[in-house]
């Protein structure tokens, strides 16, 4: 679970999953919603993607970002153990 804490301790990683909550989009359309570099939105999808937040599936020349709910309800499912 380390990588998937990791990888929710940044700002900039949660705004791209609520990105994601909306819809599958490319990099290059998370891109232009933040004021970093492509390299830097490409570090946090990869962080992301190893955590198994989001799945990446290429379609043509572009790879398109898409959130990944199962591990988001396994980590629920996990914090609500911690309360009984």
């Amino acid at each position: 679970m380390n990588p998937l804490f990791k990888a929710l301790n940044d700002d900039t990683r949660r705004k791209i999953l609520q990105l994601l909550k909306e819809r599958d989009r490319t990099a290059g359309e998370i891109s232009e919603k933040f004021q970093i570099s492509k390299p830097s939105i490409s570090h946090h999808l990869d962080i992301l993607s190893r955590a198994d937040l989001i799945s990446r599936e290429k379609k043509g020349q572009f790879v398109h970002y898409s959130l990944n709910t199962t591990i988001i309800e396994d980590l629920l499912s996990w914090i609500l153990t911690l309360k009984e």
